[in-house]
């Protein structure tokens, strides 16, 4: 009786318009069909991830989005690394905090991944979107272990700085998994589109579009394992922006678009872009 009941509510507010007001990046390639394809770390199911090599290949292969991982340097400049640690990606170990620019500079990164990518220089923020400028639209994500309590002097300050020097702003999307991300740009660049990744622990018991509210962000980002059906009629009511990781196999693909997603982050965007295009 409640699925029934729950059914009904999500097909009366179907017909009803939405003051939605959600804002999200133009995309330089975007294609027209009102999907996005994103390419996960770049396209790194073939260069190692988070990487100008990877970033490249995702152009390449003309994804509409990519998405890469950005944390701190020990002085304090915005490096893009997935990991805590330098340990899985680098011939070293270590924090990533632990390093100054010039030390990070220093270290393979991309021969863990292939011989035929030695010597695949460490990647700045900066020297990543001076790269892909004007060519595909970025989602920066913010690592936890960077962020602090005040928004002044921190992560998001210093990314915000560089995006508004190269004046890439209307391409760009930020997300974190640390929800006092949500915070310092609602402070420092509430006009600039944002994307809350759930973390189960920060959300308690709020659905989808509860915590969209509460944080003022323009989309949702989750795990295609956590996709319910409670979640998606809840989406889809709202008319909120989502986005699925990390998927990689065309079967899931389908279902998902079917399912309604606003665009998927994908290892394999050559793939991802197959499917969509063959739907």
């Amino acid at each position: 009786m409640k699925s029934l009941f729950s059914l009904i509510i999500v097909l009366i507010m179907s017909f009803i318009p939405h003051s939605q007001g959600f804002i999200l990046p133009e995309l330089p390639t975007d294609n027209g069909d009102g999907f996005i394809v994103i390419a996960h770390r770049g396209a790194s199911a073939y260069a190692p991830e988070n990487t100008l090599s990877s970033f490249r290949l995702a152009v390449e292969m003309k994804a509409e989005m990519m998405e890469l991982d950005v944390s701190l340097s020990k002085d304090g400049i915005p490096v893009v690394i997935h990991d805590e640690t330098v340990n899985r990606t680098t011939d070293a170990n270590g924090a990533v905090s632990d390093f100054t620019v010039d030390e990070l500079k220093v270290l393979e990164t991309g021969a863990w991944f292939s011989e035929d990518f030695a010597g695949e220089p460490f990647p700045t923020l900066k020297e990543v979107l001076s790269e892909v400028k004007g060519e595909i639209a970025v989602n920066i994500e913010i690592k936890s272990e960077a962020v602090k309590n005040t928004a002044e002097g921190g992560i998001v300050e210093k990314c915000l700085q560089i995006v508004r020097t190269l004046g890439i702003e209307k391409n760009i999307i930020f997300s974190s998994f640390d929800y006092r991300v949500m915070d310092h740009l609602n402070e420092l660049a509430p006009d600039l589109p944002k994307a809350i990744l759930y973390e189960e622990s920060q959300s308690g018991n709020l659905l989808p579009s509860e915590l969209v509210k509460k944080y003022k962000v323009d989309a949702f980002n989750f795990s295609h394992r956590q996709f319910s059906q409670e979640w998606e009629d809840d989406l889809k009511v709202h008319g909120i922006p989502f986005f699925i990781y990390t998927v990689n196999e065309e079967k899931l693909m389908k279902e998902l678009i079917e399912r309604g997603a606003t665009g998927i982050f994908s290892d394999k965007p050559d793939v991802l872009k197959s499917v969509v295009e063959n739907l």
